[in-house]
């Protein structure tokens, strides 16, 4: 018995590979995973919900309520216009990724994607029976993914190109300029900007922009696991064009149905309720990062300070030999490559940690030989 061919040339998460190696007394900096508590105000609306019997099926695209509140949301803050028809409230944002690529990919289309990216892109784009084209990030230039070089990237076979700011791995943000001439290119060539927007909130002096405030074609993917702590309830959504929601709707109705109808629950609170346990938490980052890019560099790694999400990309002669060093001194860490072939050369570093595990980390880290 044969499993399919498409998934043949998909590997398993490189991330999710480092995981599996945490000990007892191993610091894990491998996976972007919050490590604070959902906020309170959140958990109480799931008690409320469950004393409600709010517990059976919701409408396919979601609650209206929620969908009301995703569409003001993105109105208020990105300045798209869109409508609850056009949100789907999805299983996170990696069920976002994969409708969007099973919905806009045929086989031989090419998607462009960052390299180094999130490890999720190809494995969505392929999954589809397309094939991705990278699009090198250079840490000179911030990591960002810069419109001239995806302009050469284009051909007649491009459906689409997936973005992602503030960004995983890296932690690179795209300046306003950078976006609206991604904005432009779609425009130009009938392409379909899948902009994944999940760490938009953890950002350090820097402003955020999206996309679909500059075009139509552009799907707009977002949810709650990072800004607000919710990574196990599972829950994100999309805003997509009218003429692309039908498609959509038709992918997430067939392989998850609808989102949790607690997780929806959650999920409202979190966009309608107090916001000051995410500038809380986005200080508390900004000062993990100031300190672990402190200590790296004053080890002799070559570090930028990047301007959102919750990761360093350092780089360093041998990742390979460095990560696995670190495990044997009880930290783990992401060897770059796994992120693309452009990442060779760097590892990642979650500092989604408390700030004493960072210390002691970073002891370790002095320790080694490499």
């Amino acid at each position: 018995m044969k499993p399919s061919q498409r998934l043949e040339s998909i590997d398993l998460s490189g991330v999710r590979k480092m995981f599996d190696l945490v000990g007892e007394g191993t610091i894990n900096l491998a996976l972007g995973e919050p490590d604070f508590n959902t906020p309170s105000h959140i958990k109480d609306s799931v008690k409320r919900a469950l004393d409600e019997n709010f517990t059976h099926y919701t409408g396919n695209q979601g609650t209206l309520e929620l969908r009301e509140a995703i569409s003001e949301k993105l109105r208020q803050d990105n300045h798209i216009e869109t409508s609850p028809e056009n949100v789907i409230v999805t299983v996170g944002a990696s069920e976002a990724l994969l409708m969007s690529t099973l919905a806009l990919v045929d086989k031989g289309d090419e998607v462009l994607i960052p390299d180094p990216g999130f490890v999720s892109y190809q494995a969505c784009v392929e999954l589809a029976g397309g094939t991705t084209v990278p699009v090198e990030l250079d840490c000179e230039d911030d990591f960002r993914l810069n419109p001239e070089n995806v302009q050469e990237k284009i051909s007649q076979k491009s459906k689409a190109i997936i973005m992602n700011s503030p960004a995983n791995p890296t932690g690179g943000v795209m300046k306003k300029e950078d976006v609206k001439g991604l904005a432009e290119i779609a425009q130009d060539h009938d392409l379909v900007i899948i902009s994944d927007e999940i760490y938009e909130k953890i950002i350090y002096g820097s402003k955020h922009y999206s996309p679909g405030r500059y075009t139509k074609n552009a799907i707009t993917i977002n949810g709650f696991s990072k800004a607000y702590a919710m990574t196990g309830f599972r829950v994100g959504y999309l805003s997509a064009p009218s003429n692309l929601s039908e498609s959509l709707l038709k992918v997430h109705q067939y392989s998850t149905a609808c989102a949790s109808s607690l997780s929806q629950a959650a999920a409202l609170e979190a966009l309608t309720g107090p916001q000051d346990s995410v500038g809380e938490m986005v200080a508390e980052f900004q000062r993990r990062r100031d300190l672990v890019v402190s200590r790296l560099n004053g080890m002799g790694i070559e570090c930028k300070l990047p301007q959102g999400a919750f990761y360093l990309f350092p780089q360093v002669r041998d990742p390979e030999l460095f990560v696995s060093e670190a495990i044997k001194e009880g930290v783990v860490l992401v060897p770059g490559a796994s992120f693309g072939a452009h990442g060779a050369g760097h590892f990642r570093l979650s500092y989604a940690t408390s700030y004493p595990e960072l210390l002691t980390a970073m002891d370790r880290l002095e320790l080694l030989e490499w």
